[in-house]
């Protein structure tokens, strides 16, 4: 479980230190747009009250949102305990620390602090995220890749 809860702990320390350089740092959050490498990386202020792309935003969602992250984690903290894999729970680990941080910035602000914008072969994208939703996806993807979803037979 030592793994988890290092990538965990890593995932949430590192969205939020890079919240508190990007948008309060380099003051993004009144500039609202710093080019970093044009169109590649663009820094975007971006406040989500919602989840993915601003869904179920509105009045009410802030605190059914912190409660539905807080309760996610729960749930994938007992399922990881079963995993036979070091890697299946440092990707649980990333959802948790992902999830738990954007929880944290919904308590603290009200929504999501998103900044990253990148766009690439002349499509714009105009969506911005954080690491957050960076470590949520990849620990996301390495659960359909490693996690196990069987009980173990007992002999």
């Amino acid at each position: 479980m030592r793994g988890l809860w290092i990538a965990a702990v890593a995932a949430f320390g590192v969205d939020q230190l890079s919240k508190l350089i990007v948008v309060f740092g380099l003051n993004l959050k009144e500039v609202l747009i710093l080019p970093v490498l044009p169109p590649f990386l663009v820094f975007r202020m971006g406040w989500n009250e919602g989840i993915n792309f601003g869904l179920f935003s509105g009045a009410g969602a802030r605190w059914g949102l912190v409660a539905l992250a807080v309760g996610i984690s729960i749930l994938l903290w007992r399922w990881a305990r079963g995993f036979d894999r070091p890697v299946a729970r440092v990707a649980a680990g990333l959802v948790i620390g992902g999830a738990l941080a954007n929880a944290l910035d919904r308590v603290l602000y009200g929504a999501v602090a998103d900044f990253l914008n990148m766009s690439c072969c002349g499509i714009r994208n105009p969506f911005a995220f954080n690491l957050a939703d960076v470590f949520i996806f990849a620990g996301a993807a390495g659960l359909v890749i490693w996690g196990e979803t069987e009980k173990k037979k007992t002999p």
